[in-house]
């Protein structure tokens, strides 16, 4: 009764199966390396986080890229910045994640004559997107600022695309490579979050961009790779399983089918019941007029003398 499973339709089950298994097998292993980047990055991130702050040029020149090793590291510059340079940058959200606004990035220029990108935090949009927008005071004299280190932001690494003719002054991605034309002093790579300034800045500055949360799923850092890794090896087990389900479920249901049409075949070949020979007779002369005869009408000659003498 398992011969439907030479069936086309049946074939075809087995084969989706049999091609699907190892392929959530892959998938599965793929997130869960996922996971082992996810979780050596965050613990990157958490090292960087808790390393003893350095000088911004110790990390970085403007030939020398921000080390990977060292994203989010605490870092301090001293310089003063340069208003008449500052950019804000499109797109941006609010700590909260619930306003799209702005990231204001006005270049420090350190004492030795290099510069520095240093992002002062969000600020709000504001009703003309085309204009730049009114942005807080800047800190005037020579300041100290205290923040995270940061690479060059590109599309690959932020999924944003860095669209063409903008407003002036405003850009999509932070990237010094495309703003040390704009400025006369050598430009360092990468950029820095600032976390603190001393002198403290006017009051009205930017909110701050908030530290990351390695290892915290409501951070942006910790996907649930693991998750989705288990999530397909029980989708691997599923499909043998089901598989099973279905197959019984269709014998059982030949089997239903098999034993009904036994059944029906079996009561077509019941043998007449005592009423029935009499009942065709009936039909019969019926159809010819004729009444029915008796037995003893069509029993033989010397029967029927006999009987007046059996009375």
């Amino acid at each position: 009764m398992y011969r439907f499973l030479l069936t086309r339709q049946w074939v075809i089950l087995t084969l989706v199966g049999l091609v699907l298994m190892p392929v959530m097998v892959e998938l599965g292993i793929w997130q869960m390396h996922r996971h082992e980047r996810e979780n050596a990055n965050n613990s990157l991130i958490a090292r960087s986080l808790a390393a003893p702050s350095v000088p911004v040029e110790k990390l970085t020149s403007p030939g020398t890229k921000v080390p990977a090793d060292d994203n989010f590291r605490t870092v301090t510059a001293t310089g003063h910045y340069d208003p008449a340079h500052q950019v804000v940058v499109r797109h941006r959200t609010s700590a909260d994640d619930s306003t799209i606004g702005f990231y204001l990035v006005t270049p420090l220029i350190l004492d030795d004559g290099k510069a520095v990108l240093v992002n002062r935090g969000w600020i709000a949009s504001q009703e003309d997107p085309t204009s730049f927008p009114t942005v807080p005071a800047t800190p005037k004299g020579q300041v100290t600022i205290t923040g995270r280190i940061r690479p060059d932001e590109t599309t690959a690494s932020t999924s944003i695309e860095d669209k063409k003719g903008l407003p002036p002054r405003q850009i999509m991605l932070i990237n010094s490579d495309k703003l040390r034309g704009q400025l006369s002093e050598p430009l360092l790579h990468g950029y820095v979050e600032v976390t603190h300034t001393s002198p403290a800045a006017p009051a009205g500055q930017p909110q701050q961009v908030p530290p990351p949360t390695p290892g915290d799923t409501d951070g942006g850092y910790s996907p649930p790779h693991l998750a989705y890794a288990w999530q397909w090896w029980l989708f691997v087990i599923m499909v043998p399983v089901g598989w099973l389900i279905l197959v019984r479920r269709e014998h059982r249901d030949q089997v239903a089918k098999r034993d009904k049409a036994r059944a029906e075949a079996a009561g077509g070949d019941d043998p007449p019941t005592d009423d029935e020979p009499r009942a065709n007779a009936d039909d019969a002369a019926d159809q010819s007029g004729k009444e029915p005869q008796t037995a003893a009408a069509g029993a033989p000659a010397d029967q029927r003398a006999a009987a007046p003498d059996a009375e």
